[in-house]
């Protein structure tokens, strides 16, 4: 089976971004619970700089992580950006001193997130942002969306997405204005919501429809953290049919899965990232795909 190598954000809109169906998530780069900085400070660099020596151009952050430590590694090691580099952040939330993930989607709450990503990104405009919507939220979802839209008015923010989404949260979205992009939980193991720490996550595959029905890219986060501790016998089998990593075929999978996925594999280890950047070239059968239904 081919894939397809490109995927673009906003295809029907004045400012279409098309970027290579394979993004970097930055959220592994700090330190322990994504917060301060990396262990490895040097290797996150390199990193970085890696994903523009092997055409990465879509890159996933926020600056909830670290606190701001991944905008800053970012700035450091790429600015000035490549002109078809994508960077994608999200506001919603904030971190506590305790390392605790905070509700911070009030408008200004937002305002004052986006604010701060154009300071430390050294840009004037964040092509994606994805509102990120916090479990006991207590501001209305259509009061923080209508935030969004109003700042994509003034030309700080291209493109609206959403994070964390329910399918009715989706359709009410739909509803205010166009959505670029979904950023849900996803993988071969995990689809649907679940808990933890006491808190929802949203998956994708309950909200798919709505995303193919509209040609809304989607995002997949926790695709190899939920999905490699279980060790599944069927990516087990294929990756030795391939002679691949089980982390290798489950990014395969999801670049098979549906032609709008673009993952963002993330990592701390160059040799690991190295090694998810190979995944793009394994092409499985319309067999695979059946046997790893």
């Amino acid at each position: 089976m081919n894939i397809k190598k490109t995927i673009t954000i906003g295809a029907n809109t004045a400012n279409p971004l098309t970027v290579k169906r394979l993004g970097y998530g930055t959220m592994r780069l700090p330190g322990e619970q994504v917060w301060g900085e990396p262990e490895n400070r040097e290797e996150a660099v390199q990193i970085l700089k890696a994903t523009s020596e092997d055409d990465i151009n879509f890159l996933d952050t926020a600056d909830y992580y670290g606190e701001d430590v991944t905008n800053r590694l970012i700035a450091e090691s790429l600015h000035p950006y490549k002109k078809d580099l994508v960077i994608c952040t999200k506001v919603g939330a904030s971190r506590g001193g305790d390392k605790s993930w905070n509700v911070y989607d009030k408008p200004e709450n937002l305002r004052a997130s986006i604010d701060n990503n154009l300071k430390t990104l050294k840009i004037e405009q964040i092509q994606l942002v994805h509102f990120r919507v916090m479990p006991g939220t207590t501001t209305p979802f259509e009061e923080s969306l209508n935030a969004m839209f109003e700042m994509q008015k003034e030309g700080k923010i291209m493109h609206v997405g959403l994070s964390n989404v329910t399918p009715e949260e989706l359709n009410t979205a739909l509803s205010m204005g166009k959505v670029a992009s979904v950023e849900n939980a996803f993988s071969y193991v995990q689809r649907t919501s679940f808990s933890v720490f006491g808190q929802e996550v949203r998956g994708l595959q309950e909200a798919m429809d709505i995303c193919i029905e509209n040609d809304i890219p989607m995002i997949p986060f926790f695709s190899l953290q939920n999905s490699l501790p279980k060790n599944e016998n069927k990516i087990a089998k294929i990756a030795e049919k391939y002679n691949a990593t089980p982390a290798q075929i489950n990014l395969a999978w999801l670049l098979h899965y549906n032609d709008l996925i673009l993952p963002i594999p993330g990592t701390s280890k160059l040799a690991h990232f190295n090694e998810n950047i190979q995944a793009f070239d394994i092409q499985l059968s319309e067999d695979d795909m059946k046997f790893l239904e």
